[in-house]
């Protein structure tokens, strides 16, 4: 009869593992920058096995895709605890604190996702300037001041500029004025002064675009507001944007003095159907057979390419590991990612380096290539 020891030792050596044995990417990239990912709540509960065993396992650094969000933590128009729901938020930032991760809070000010009182007056017309601004202050102070010292770092101001560098005409702008940006960045400094606080934005790898954000940071910088790093989304394509923008992008921020974070990295891998390369939450546009051609799986030619971008990307990152702290996916698996859905609703979509079952993709073992040859 078998000792209980050698039974376990039996039962474990063939119970399916949930996620292979491979070296974790925060591993490989240890000495260049952290490497995060974006989790929904499957992962921080705990739910969703695989995914969450495969975030312990190869990152170590978090942001919330949506449960930082205004209309999910203030979704009621009221500065106490009857208009604030921290419950999902609490256990995302004690999941990062449980597993040592570098904790992400996304994001306090964006156009997007913000409930309509927000920005309206007990009669439902316009707030006025003042208004808006002590309802943008009462909201940092509380959330950013509830997780201080815990949250690492927040994205503070999210897409404020258009396509051409001029600033988006949201109601922020629209009431406050182009000041919003700097007094939020005022008012989570003054909530945790040793946070992290970015600027958010994706499309910054286009000249025109990212000279914007560029005279952003020198109006912050000149006005002695801290910033720690602008972030970019890189929502990418398959062959846009080119190696050299990114390069181009990363060595005009180097010059600003400030840090770079990659927040919302995935590769696009399916048929554009808008004009232009857009992250933008508010586009649609319909799906057709064309548009969706991979409903049974990424084929191997498809999978080498999508290796090779990947590839592509990581060696420009590793090139600049002096200027860049953070490198974010935007979700864990493919299953999961929001680009099934954007712009166009039902597609099935292979943007990250891990499948639908939480198994590796070529792309993943091509980044840690490229991980390998910097060494």
């Amino acid at each position: 009869m078998l000792k209980r020891s050698t039974m376990a030792c039996l039962l474990i050596l063939f119970l399916p593992a949930a996620v292979p044995a491979q070296t974790p990417l925060k591993e490989a990239f240890k000495k260049d920058f952290r490497i995060g990912a974006a989790l929904n709540p499957g992962y921080f509960t705990e739910t969703d096995a695989v995914g969450t065993a495969l975030v312990k396992q190869h990152f170590n650094a978090i942001t919330p895709e949506n449960d930082m969000k205004w209309e999910r933590i203030h979704p009621r128009p009221d500065a106490g605890p009857a208009g604030y729901n921290f419950e999902n938020a609490d256990k995302y930032v004690a999941f990062g604190e449980k597993n040592g991760m570098f904790i992400i809070g996304h994001c306090l000010v964006w156009h997007s996702q913000v409930p309509r009182w927000v920005f309206q007056n007990a009669e439902g017309k316009p707030l006025d300037r003042a208004g808006l601004l002590q309802r943008m202050r009462e909201h940092i102070l509380t959330v950013v001041g509830r997780y201080k010292g815990r949250v690492n770092g927040w994205d503070v101001v999210n897409e404020a500029l258009n396509e051409d560098g001029t600033m988006r005409k949201s109601p922020w702008f629209d009431i406050i004025g182009d000041d919003y940006i700097a007094r939020a960045f005022e008012y989570a400094h003054e909530a945790d002064p040793q946070a992290e606080l970015y600027y958010n934005d994706y499309n910054l790898e286009y000249e025109a675009k990212r000279n914007g954000a560029i005279e952003l940071v020198k109006k912050l910088k000149q006005q002695g507001i801290k910033i720690t790093a602008i972030g970019t989304q890189s929502h990418d394509k398959m062959d846009r944007p080119t190696a050299q923008q990114i390069e181009d992008s990363l060595n005009a921020f180097k010059a600003l003095g400030v840090k770079v974070v990659v927040t919302e990295l995935d590769v696009d891998v399916l048929p554009a159907v808008t004009r232009q390369p857009t992250a933008d939450v508010s586009a649609r546009a319909e799906a057709t057979p064309n548009s969706n051609p991979y409903t049974s799986g990424l084929p191997d030619d498809m999978q080498k390419a999508l290796a090779k971008r990947y590839a592509e990307i990581f060696a420009v990152f590793l090139k600049h590991k002096d200027l860049i702290t953070r490198v974010t996916f935007w979700g864990v698996t493919d299953r999961y990612s929001w680009l099934n859905n954007f712009p166009a609703a039902g597609r099935t979509n292979y943007p990250l380096l891990f499948d639908r079952e939480g198994k590796p993709k070529p792309a993943f073992d091509a980044v840690m290539q490229e991980a390998k040859a910097v060494k």
